[in-house]
C-alpha cells in the first residue's frame, strides 16, 4: 500500500525504474525473436503477421514503455536532489504521471494476451495503421494505449519544469545548475510541445478507426501524409527527449570520474538549448521520398546537418574534460566512455542520411534500422546503463558490484557493436527494413547470422545487469553520501538513500559543482540556508491509481463498444458504453474527491530530523 500511494519523487523514480525495466525485458524478447528469424534465409520460427506484430511492439515498447520511463526514473530520483528542493513542485501530479505511464503500457501489452496485436510498424503509417489493413482492435490497442500513457509523460514533464523553475534553492542560478538538470529542463520543454502533437493524432487516428473518420483514409478525402507529418512533428523532438538526458547523464558522469570541472559548461548548456530548437525543425528528413518538391528537401537537410555542430560541441567538450583529468574506469564511466565513439558513429550516418539525394538509397533499407540503433542503443541505453550505475547507491543505499558491472559493459558493447555495425552494409547491399525473411544467395546470409550472434550477447549483458541487481539488493545498506568519494553536486551531499525530506537544511549554493566548492573550501557538508525546523509534506493518496485505472478501463469500454461477444450480458455492457461510462466515472470521481478534500499534508518535526542525523535532543 505504501507503494500505490506514495507521492514522494524518490520512490516514484524506484517504480519507473522497475516498469521501465519490465517493458526493457518485453522489447527485448521481441526483439531476440526478430534476429532469430533473420538469423538465416527462409527461417521459420515465427509467421510473417507475428513478425510484423513483433517489429510493431518491439519499437513501440522500447521508445515509449522502456526508455521514457527509464529516464523518468532518473529524473525523479535525481534533479530535485540536485537542485536542493525537498521534493518535486506537484508531488500527486506527478504520481498520476507515473500510473497514467503505467496503466497506458499495460493496456498496449495487453493486446498480446487477447490476440490482436499492432502490425502496422511503430511508426503507425497510413494506410496500414487503417481499418481496411489492420482489422480488429489491434491498433486501437496502440491508440488509446499511448493516449493514456502520453497523458503519464505530459503532466510529467510540466511538473519538472516548474519544479526547476520555481523551486531550486537559495544560490541555485540557472548558470550553476548541473548538467543533468539542465538536461531535464529541456527535455522536459520538448515534452510539452511535442507530446500534444501526438496526442492530436492519436486521436483522430481513434476517430478513423472507430468512428469512421476521415482524417487520414484516402479513398474519403484523407491522407496518410498528414499523419506522417502529425508524427514525426512529434516523433523527431522525441530523439531528443530521449537523447538529452542521456546527454546530462555522461555530462555528470565523466566529470566525477575524471576529477574535473565540466569543460565548457556554458557551451555545453547552450548546445543543449539548441539541440531541443533544431530539434523541432527536423521531422520531414524522414520524409524525404514522400515527394515534398527539391525546396522543402533542401530546408530539412540543411536544418538537420546543422544539428551536427551543437552536438559537436559536446562530444569535443566531453574529451576536454577527460583530457589530463585523474580518470577512474568505473562501471558507469566505463558506458559513459562507451558512448562518446558509439554515438559518434550514429551522428555520422544521420549527415549522411541527411542528404536528400542519399536517402533515396538508403531510404527503408537496414541502414536506417543501423543508424537509429547507434543513435538510441548506442547513445541513450549506453547512457541509461551509465545513470543506473552511477545513481544506483543515491536510489537504494548499496552500490552495484562493479565486476558484475564492468562484465554488463563489456558484453552489452561487443555484442551491440556485432549487432548493428553489419547492418549497415546489409542495407547497403539492399536488404530493406521490415522483412520477415530473405532468400538464400542475395549475400546477407553471414552478416544477418553475426547481427543476431551479437543480439544475443545483449541479451546475456542484460542477464547479467539482472544478476548484478539482485546480488546488490541482497547486501547491507552501507553506502556513504558521497559514495564515489568525488561527488561534485548537491545529491552526494545527503545521506544514501536520501531521507524523505531530502535535505534536513536547504543548502546555500555558492557556485557550479555546488558541493564540490564545499569540499575544496574544507567543509565536510554543505552550508545551510536555513535553521532546522519542522519540514511540512503531502500525504500519500490512492487516488492517482485510481483516476489511472479509471482511464484503463474506459480505454477498453471504447475499444470494444461494436465488439461481438458470444456472452449476451457482456456485448449489452459494451455496446451501451456501461464499461466505458464507468472508468470514466472513476477516473472524474477521483478528480472530484481530490477537488473537495483538503488535505493539508504533515510535518516532520525537529527532534525526528536531529533523529535521524544521529543529534541527541
Amino acid at each position: 500500500m505504501d507503494w500505490l500511494t506514495t507521492v514522494d519523487h524518490k520512490k516514484i523514480g524506484i517504480l519507473y525504474l522497475i516498469a521501465g525495466g519490465f517493458f526493457f525485458l518485453i522489447g527485448g524478447l521481441e526483439a531476440l525473436l526478430i534476429r532469430w528469424q533473420l538469423m538465416g534465409p527462409e527461417k521459420d520460427v515465427v509467421s510473417a503477421e507475428t513478425f510484423n506484430s513483433l517489429l510493431t511492439m518491439h519499437g513501440t515498447t522500447m521508445i515509449f514503455l522502456a526508455a521514457m520511463p527509464v529516464i523518468f526514473a532518473l529524473m525523479n530520483a535525481i534533479v530535485p536532489l540536485q537542485i536542493g528542493a525537498r521534493d518535486v513542485a506537484y508531488p500527486f501530479v506527478n504520481a498520476i504521471g507515473f500510473w497514467t505511464f503505467f496503466f497506458g503500457g499495460l493496456l498496449l501489452n495487453v493486446a498480446w494476451i487477447v490476440g490482436d496485436v499492432p502490425a502496422a510498424g511503430w511508426t503507425a503509417y497510413f494506410p496500414l495503421a487503417g481499418p481496411d489493413f489492420s482489422g480488429g482492435k489491434s491498433m486501437d490497442f496502440y491508440a488509446i494505449g499511448l493516449q493514456i500513457a502520453g497523458i503519464g509523460t505530459l503532466v510529467g514533464g510540466i511538473n519538472f519544469l516548474v519544479t526547476i523553475i520555481n523551486m531550486r534553492a537559495p544560490g541555485m542560478s540557472f548558470m550553476r545548475m548541473p548538467m543533468f538538470t539542465w538536461s531535464a529542463f529541456i527535455t522536459s520543454a520538448l515534452i510539452l510541445f511535442a507530446f500534444p502533437a501526438l496526442a492530436v493524432g492519436l486521436v483522430t487516428m481513434s476517430f478513423d478507426r472507430m468512428f469512421s473518420g476521415n482524417f487520414f483514409v484516402a479513398a474519403n478525402g484523407g491522407t496518410g501524409v498528414l499523419w506522417e507529418h502529425i508524427f514525426w512533428i512529434f516523433g523527431h523532438p522525441e530523439v531528443y527527449i530521449l537523447i538529452l538526458p542521456a546527454f546530462g547523464i555522461i555530462s555528470e558522469v565523466i566529470s566525477t570520474f575524471s576529477r574535473k570541472r565540466l569543460f565548457g559548461y556554458s557551451s555545453m548548456v547552450f548546445a543543449t538549448a539548441l539541440i531541443g530548437f533544431l530539434g523541432f525543425m527536423v521531422w520531414a528528413h524522414h520524409m524525404f521520398t514522400t515527394g515534398l518538391g527539391p525546396v522543402a528537401n533542401s530546408l530539412f537537410s540543411i536544418a538537420t546537418m546543422l544539428i551536427a555542430v551543437p552536438t559537436g560541441i559536446k562530444i569535443f567538450n566531453w574529451i576536454f574534460t577527460m583530457w589530463g583529468g585523474q580518470i577512474r574506469f568505473t562501471a558507469a564511466n566505463l558506458f559513459a566512455i562507451g558512448f562518446i565513439p558509439t554515438f559518434v558513429m550514429g551522428g555520422v550516418t544521420g549527415v549522411m542520411l541527411a542528404a536528400a539525394p542519399a536517402d533515396f538509397q538508403y531510404h527503408d533499407s537496414y541502414f536506417v534500422v543501423a543508424h537509429f540503433h547507434y543513435v538510441i542503443v548506442g547513445g541513450l541505453v549506453l547512457g541509461l546503463f551509465s545513470g543506473v550505475h552511477y545513481w544506483w547507491p543515491k536510489m537504494f543505499g548499496v552500490g552495484l558490484n562493479e565486476m558484475l558491472g564492468k562484465l554488463t559493459f563489456w558484453t552489452f558493447f561487443i555484442g551491440f557493436h556485432l549487432t548493428f555495425f553489419v547492418q549497415h552494409f546489409l542495407g547497403l547491399m539492399g536488404m530493406p527494413r521490415r522483412v520477415f525473411t530473405y532468400l538464400e544467395g542475395l549475400g546477407w546470409d553471414t552478416l544477418n547470422l553475426v547481427s543476431s550472434i551479437g543480439a544475443f550477447a545483449m541479451g546475456v549483458g542484460t542477464i547479467i545487469f539482472i544478476i548484478n541487481i539482485v546480488y546488490s539488493l541482497s547486501q547491507p545498506r552501507t553506502a556513504k553520501g558521497d559514495h564515489w568519494e568525488d561527488g561534485r553536486t548537491l545529491e552526494w551531499s545527503i545521506p544514501s538513500p536520501a531521507p524523505e525530506y531530502n535535505f534536513a537544511q536547504t543548502p546555500l549554493v555558492r557556485g557550479y559543482d555546488a558541493f564540490w566548492k564545499e569540499k575544496m573550501a574544507g567543509n565536510a557538508e554543505m552550508t545551510p540556508a536555513e535553521p532546522i525546523g519542522p519540514i511540512h509534506m503531502p500525504s500519500p493518496s490512492i487516488l492517482p491509481f485510481f483516476m489511472s485505472l479509471g482511464l484503463f478501463i474506459a480505454g477498453f469500454g471504447f475499444m470494444y463498444a461494436e465488439n461481438e461477444f458470444m456472452n449476451a450480458a457482456l456485448a449489452n455492457l459494451f455496446s451501451s458504453y456501461v464499461v466505458a461510462g464507468v472508468g470514466l466515472l472513476i477516473t472524474f470521481g477521483s478528480m472530484f474527491l481530490r477537488s473537495v478534500y483538503d488535505d493539508a499534508g504533515f510535518h516532520i518535526e525537529e527532534d525526528e530530523i536531529n533523529k535521524d542525523r544521529g543529534i541527541k535532543a
